[in-house]
């Protein structure tokens, strides 16, 4: 994904359709609607420089990055077999966090903030899910099990980003600021980034069928250019309007990783992926 080229006139035109769809986001509030605002899960991006290693997962040596999952690196088993699995079993989520290397960053996370980000990623794993493999609370037969850990939570520093917006013409060093600092093109220092280890299991015998990891940061400035005109849009505006909001690249984040687990589900078990 490419970033716009904002400080060539020709950038500008491509922008106004931005302009007027945050526009309506801050007067009239349809920034909630979906047929918008589209899902959100192309305004963050993998951070390689930030991926963890907890101790969560058995073996990080062997993870490698995938063709499939825009930045996840995981690890199959070679004797997976996909189609033998119908029912799935998403384990409760735990918080694994390292201190921060940042002496900036913030350390203290409101443990109501962290039950609504695991109630959060859970239900739109289940959502994602569902449409091909049936939800169980129980392991057993036929059944994946799914193990999270999120590693690393770090909420958007918003009076940053009010301060980067208020100062004219701002967001031209903004938006360029990402790569110059080795993070996501259209990032920026004070953006949030969400950390997660996840492991599958066979619900029957216990085994380890696969493993990822993968840590997300926010982009406040990021277009979608192969998706046309509105979808570069969307992708725009709801990074923008997403970096005055503490958590909200941590959803992003776990839209984003629960689509792709649904995917690659139905890649591997040979149905038809669900709709995104």
């Amino acid at each position: 994904m490419n970033t716009p080229r904002i400080v060539e006139r020709s950038g500008a035109a491509r922008l106004l359709p931005v302009a007027a769809l945050a526009g309506c986001a801050f007067l009239t509030g349809c920034a909630g609607d979906s047929a918008v605002m589209g899902s959100g899960t192309n305004i963050t991006a993998t951070d390689k420089a930030r991926l963890t290693q907890s101790g969560f997962l058995s073996d990080y040596a062997r993870l490698k990055p995938t063709p499939w999952g825009d930045g996840i690196e995981c690890w199959r088993s070679p004797n997976l077999d996909a189609k033998s699995f119908d029912k799935v079993l998403v384990s409760r989520i735990v918080v694994s966090l390292a201190p921060s290397k940042d002496k900036d960053a913030e350390q203290m996370i409101d443990p109501s903030d962290l039950k609504t980000l695991t109630d959060y990623f859970h239900n739109a794993l289940d959502k994602a899910l569902k449409p091909q493999m049936k939800i169980v609370d129980k392991a057993g037969p036929g059944v994946v099990v799914i193990r999270i850990a999120l590693t690393d939570l770090v909420p958007t520093k918003v009076t940053d980003s009010l301060a980067g917006t208020l100062i004219p013409y701002a967001f031209i060093a903004e938006a360029g600021s990402g790569v110059a600092t080795g993070r996501p093109a259209g990032s920026t220092p004070y953006m949030g980034e969400t950390g997660m280890e996840m492991q599958f299991r066979d619900g029957a015998t216990g085994a380890i069928l696969g493993e990822c990891r993968d840590t997300q940061i926010g982009r406040k400035y990021a277009a979608d250019v192969n998706a046309g005109a509105v979808g570069a849009a969307q992708t725009w505006a709801g990074g923008y309007l997403n970096s005055f909001q503490a958590w909200s690249y941590a959803k992003n984040a776990f839209d984003k990783w629960s689509l792709l687990v649904a995917k690659r589900f139905a890649e591997l078990r040979g149905v038809t992926p669900p709709a995104q």
